[in-house]
């Protein structure tokens, strides 16, 4: 059976670069790994020896590439080492696969990722929000950094395992979710809804934008109004991470309330 129309590889695999991040990858028996790709000119040390024994213990595909293409399908072109994996993300599909498998009464509670740029409050909100239960939180694949090492450090290996929605933006997942019959708000200072005190529905996706400007106008197009935390002490907003955390714990309380 092929894969879902509009599915790439970025949206089956997380890719792993660089030496000790592959072995560990190798190492861990809840990872699926692919297939193992090796620059054509790597050498030396014993961990790439190591990589390869321990592909080949596990039965997985070592395929040889230039070390050209290795840094491009790393997407990083100083850090590859030589050395890439391909791993299975075991929760992460299309927003329009979930859409698909979602009944149309059913609450849901969902994440949207629009223009967060650094890589560890990226991997801090993937941990907070699988840790709370989120169905979902939708990573675009422009405008939000690949779920690479740095992201996987900072969620603490949860990426894995997060239950990622993919679209091509922010915007876009945004335009899909408001058209299944999800509401899209968006965290702001100022909102005219309180995240702790307002009814919010059942059925919900919280955007969360750039950490210095915000939410995109592109996605404030798609949005059915505004909410916030409440903020005391004089103090005016929280990091992204925490602003993440604080509304998916917030979400989780009120569908166990």
């Amino acid at each position: 059976m092929g894969e879902p129309a509009g599915r790439s590889p970025k949206d089956t695999f997380i890719t792993v670069y660089g030496r000790k991040p592959v072995l560990e990858a190798l190492s861990d028996p809840t990872l699926t790994v692919d297939k193992v790709i090796t620059a054509d000119n790597a050498r030396g040390g014993g961990t790439l020896s190591e990589i390869l024994k321990a592909a080949r213990a596990r039965g997985v595909p070592v395929q040889q590439a230039t070390a050209h293409r290795v840094k491009v399908l790393a997407g990083n072109g100083h850090h590859d080492q030589g050395v890439l994996a391909d791993v299975v993300a075991q929760r992460m599909r299309l927003v329009s696969e979930f859409l698909d498998e979602l009944p149309a009464d059913e609450p849901c509670s969902l994440l949207v990722l629009d223009a967060v740029t650094n890589p560890a409050n990226v991997g801090m909100i993937l941990r907070s929000a699988t840790a709370a239960g989120l169905d979902g939180i939708l990573v675009p694949r422009r405008g939000v950094p690949a779920i690479d090492p740095l992201v996987i450090k900072a969620s603490a290996g949860v990426a894995f395992r997060a239950p990622v929605l993919r679209a091509a933006t922010a915007a876009e997942g945004c335009a899909a979710l408001r058209a299944a019959g999800i509401t899209v708000l968006g965290l702001a200072g100022g909102g005219s809804v309180s995240l702790t005190r307002d009814p919010l529905p059942s059925r919900l996706a919280l955007v969360l934008g750039n950490e210095t400007e915000g939410l995109s106008d592109a996605v404030r197009a798609e949005l059915d109004g505004t909410v916030s935390i409440p903020m005391r002490g004089g103090v005016e907003s929280l990091n992204v991470a925490s602003a993440a955390a604080v509304a998916g714990y917030e979400m989780l309380r009120r569908r166990e309330g």
